[in-house]
């Protein structure tokens, strides 16, 4: 349909436009995120996060992941269109702050997933390299896909590997299927979207009865609030991760059981909505 070609074209011009002035790739810690209720992991984490910038990936990363005494699960992360990862910065380092490894497609054009699904090769191959940072340090058998607008799509479209244990589409664009996904869901859409208006991202949701699924809209949200600061996108979404990457309990009450503390943030959420496979 005319409507859906469109749409992309046009939200990636806009969110080229909407790059804040003097982001940049250079390795940093990440600053505190605005909290959202959800147990304040919109605070920045315990660790320093740093960024290596490749020619398909860009990696964000605990900065002292060589001396990890630890695992780290994996997130990949696809792009809107005409947009890098640098437009995403503070979210990706917010992730890489709280100890995940942030592997994003550096394509602007991500709906295929190819690139996201490289990020993945890429850290398999660093992690038996013992030459690399990396070296045993890459927790792949906990890994999450996550994107805006169309990364969003091409999360629920690499959602299908079965290396991908959940997915965190932002937002998402039209052009995807659900319905090969087989791993749980967070979709977020913005209550003042009006480029992916959030009856689209809705209708991804009601696709998603064969899996447990949520859908989380963020109350006053447009379509680029999640750029530059990530606002209030940044505490439910590694609520999220460490529940289904770090099997943090306290984590997965913010989203599943009679408690869902998540349901009970009218002032965070204008919507939210689970599906029954999700209510447990």
């Amino acid at each position: 349909m005319l409507w859906r070609r469109l749409l992309v074209p046009l939200t990636s011009l806009l969110l080229v436009l909407a790059v804040p002035t003097g982001a940049g790739a250079t390795a940093a810690p990440t600053t505190a995120a605005t909290s959202t209720g959800a147990a304040g992991y919109g605070a920045a984490g315990p660790y320093a996060a740093a960024v290596e910038v490749g020619v398909v990936t860009t990696l964000y990363y605990p900065r002292d992941i060589a001396t990890s005494d630890r695992r780290h699960p994996v997130i990949v992360w696809g792009n809107g269109t005409f947009a890098f990862p640098v437009v995403y910065r503070e979210l990706l380092l917010h992730w890489a702050s709280q100890g995940f490894i942030v592997a994003a497609a550096n394509t602007p054009q991500s709906n295929l997933g190819i690139s996201m699904r490289a990020g993945i090769d890429l850290l398999a191959q660093r992690n038996t390299d013992p030459g690399s940072a990396f070296h045993g340090r890459v927790d792949l058998e906990h890994i999450g896909a996550s994107g805006h607008s169309q990364g969003g799509a091409a999360a629920i479209v690499v959602g299908a590997d079965s290396r991908i244990d959940t997915i965190l589409p932002i937002q998402p664009g039209p052009l995807a299927d659900i319905d090969d996904v087989r791993v749980p869901a967070l979709l977020l859409a913005g209550q003042k979207d009006s480029i992916v208006f959030p009856f689209l991202v809705k209708g991804f949701y009601d696709d998603a009865d064969h899996i447990p699924a949520l859908y989380g809209e963020l109350r006053g949200a447009d379509h680029f609030t999640v750029v530059g600061d990530p606002g209030p996108f940044a505490a439910p979404t590694t609520a999220w991760f460490k529940a289904h990457l770090m099997e943090d309990q306290v984590s997965r009450a913010q989203f599943f059981g009679a408690e869902c503390g998540i349901c009970a943030d009218s002032g965070t959420w204008s919507d939210i909505r689970r599906n029954g496979l999700a209510t447990r």
